[in-house]
């Protein structure tokens, strides 16, 4: 992903990207998405875009592990967060879920989060501290809760489940308020051209949908400008 690309993405919607990915395919059926409603702590704010860190939490429960073991894994948690390329962002998946108790985002892990440059987070889990966090770290969450329980990481770099979808390390990843979308590697290339392509082709609908005077007659036109566009 080149600095366009990247640039370009922060200004579009995650069903926009979407609906490219199916224009680079030729097709429908693309299925890397997230299910279900998320909430996020700032709906007005860019989409997410970057690389993913992954881990697994849990904190229903106090772990059976040596407590050196867990405080060795979570300073290891954050050395996996601040490498990698960049832009990167957290995508956190609960094994509590959909029982999740314990927010492990919140003021604090926001902050850090951000100062070692991560672009926001993505979770089936909870968060927390809403008047806080950072205004540019967006966080999408399963849900909102006041307490961190017996929050601690499981596991590291490891292929995650959030909401359906499923997050390697290492993989593209797009998100808002709408949800969250895994960018096929052999799209990449061409997914500026078919945003582009798309914004067009939607256009002859909308522009006229737009205009007073706006009805039937001209939707069958537009309509049918709009589907020789797309082929």
């Amino acid at each position: 992903m080149d600095d366009t690309l990247l640039a370009l993405l922060r200004t579009v919607d995650t069903p926009t990207v979407c609906n490219a990915i199916e224009v680079a395919q030729g097709k429908r059926g693309f299925d890397a998405f997230t299910r279900g409603t998320l909430i996020s702590s700032a709906p007005s704010a860019p989409a997410i875009v970057g690389y993913a860190r992954t881990a697994k939490i849990a904190a229903a429960s106090p772990s059976t592990e040596d407590p050196a073991v867990i405080r060795t894994r979570r300073m290891d948690y954050y050395r996996h967060m601040a490498s990698g390329p960049a832009p990167s962002l957290v995508v956190i998946e609960d094994t509590d879920f959909p029982d999740c108790v314990g927010a492990f985002w919140g003021e604090i892990n926001a902050t850090v989060h951000r100062g070692l440059g991560l672009c926001g987070v993505l979770t089936n889990g909870v968060m927390r501290d809403l008047g806080d966090v950072p205004d540019d770290f967006p966080m999408l969450a399963g849900s909102l809760g006041p307490s961190h329980a017996f929050v601690h990481v499981e596991a590291i770099g490891v292929p995650v489940t959030v909401f359906g979808l499923t997050v390697n390390p290492g993989d593209l990843v797009h998100a808002d308020r709408h949800g969250a979308v895994v960018v096929p590697p052999d799209v990449i290339p061409v997914l500026a051209a078919s945003i582009e392509k798309l914004q067009a082709t939607e256009k002859l609908i909308l522009e006229p949908a737009r205009q007073p005077g706006f009805d039937l007659a001209q939707f069958e036109a537009a309509w049918a400008r709009f589907e020789a566009a797309r082929t």
